[in-house]
C-alpha cells in the first residue's frame, strides 16, 4: 500500500454514521444490514493486518539473526572444505542417478 494512502473510516465510524433521510431515500434496515456487513470485514482484515505486521516483524527478526550468525561462520569455513562439500555431493547424487555403475 502506498505509505500517503491510509484507512479512511474505522468501524466505529461506520457503526455511528447517520444518513438524512428523504422521501425517497434507501431502505434504513437494508442500509444497516449492509454497514453491519461492512463493519465486520473492516475488523476482520485490522485483525489480518495486525497478524501479518507481527508475522513480518517476527520474520525480520529472524533474517537479521540468521545473516548475524551466517556473517559469524562465513570467515570460519575455508574455500577448500567447501569445494570438498560440494564435491561430495556431487558425487553422492551421481550415485543416486546412474547408480553403482559409473563407479564399477
Amino acid at each position: 500500500m502506498n505509505q500517503q494512502q491510509s484507512i479512511r473510516f474505522t468501524a466505529k465510524e461506520i457503526l455511528e454514521k447517520d444518513f438524512k433521510t428523504s422521501m425517497r431515500g434507501y431502505n434504513p434496515d437494508e442500509v444497516d444490514k449492509f454497514l453491519d456487513a461492512v463493519i465486520q470485514d473492516y475488523e476482520l482484515f485490522q485483525r489480518k493486518v495486525e497478524l501479518l505486521e507481527q508475522e513480518n516483524a517476527a520474520l525480520k527478526r529472524e533474517v537479521k539473526k540468521v545473516s548475524e550468525r551466517t556473517q559469524r561462520q562465513a570467515p570460519a569455513q575455508t574455500v577448500g572444505s567447501t569445494n570438498y562439500d560440494i564435491l561430495q555431493r556431487l558425487s553422492n547424487l551421481e550415485k543416486k542417478v546412474f547408480g553403482n555403475k559409473l563407479y564399477e
